[in-house]
């Protein structure tokens, strides 16, 4: 996992480790915790869909800023690096160091 990888919030060991033990023992309290899993499975689930879904949009507006850029430049404009300058400053402000 990279440092920009959503963290998880869930224990997905623990989770399996439900479910396996409820497809084993097929008693009510272990079919009971397998099933009290669902609601926390399915709430990280909506969480990174919508991680998924702003990583997308980020990506296709820095696109679209560098194609911008690209055609700005062939077709002569005087700043087309101002396409991207604008996008990029939409997200974290870079430091004086240039992270």
């Amino acid at each position: 996992m990279t440092s920009n990888a959503p963290r998880p919030t869930l224990d997905q060991e623990a989770v399996s480790e439900h479910f396996t033990t409820a497809t084993r023992r097929r008693t009510p309290t272990a079919l009971w915790t397998a099933l009290t899993d669902i609601p926390v499975l399915l709430a990280d689930n909506r969480r990174l869909a919508s991680l998924l879904t702003n990583a997308r949009a980020e990506f296709a507006n820095l696109l679209a800023a560098a194609r911008a850029t690209v055609h700005a430049d062939d077709d002569g404009e005087p700043d087309p690096m101002s396409y991207l300058r604008d996008e990029v400053a939409a997200h974290d402000p870079i430091d004086e160091d240039g992270r």
